[in-house]
């Protein structure tokens, strides 16, 4: 049973050490502010919470899961409505997004006669 923690633990902290480092990878490769806090704002409460799961399955007993948990839950209560804060407050103040115009926009003739 000590085996299957470890392994469920260690699969948690690896899959939310990926999900962060995704996101890390987002806010440099996306094109704007919408697209970059989309990235952010998923993958770092996924990421945050995987990797308190896993922790909480190093300690699974006391008083350090119950912090674990308090954690938890503010973490995905509060990340998701600052990310939506930030995102209203970049419309309101006229942040418009990059909306994506293809170069070829196509035409009524063949290319071929």
């Amino acid at each position: 049973m000590n085996l299957l923690l470890e392994i469920a633990s260690g699969l948690c902290l690896l899959l939310g050490s990926f999900l962060c480092l995704s996101g890390g990878i987002g806010i440099l490769r996306f094109p704007d502010f919408y697209t970059r806090m989309h990235a952010v704002g998923v993958t770092d409460t996924l990421g945050a919470g995987m990797i308190l799961i896993g922790l909480m399955l190093q300690t699974p007993h006391g008083v350090v899961l119950l912090k674990l948990m308090m954690i938890l839950l503010f973490t995905l209560l509060i990340n998701p409505a600052a990310s939506h804060a930030l995102a209203k407050a970049a419309l309101r103040n006229n942040l418009d997004p990059v909306l994506y115009e293809p170069t070829n926009k196509g035409g009524n003739k063949p290319s071929k006669p």
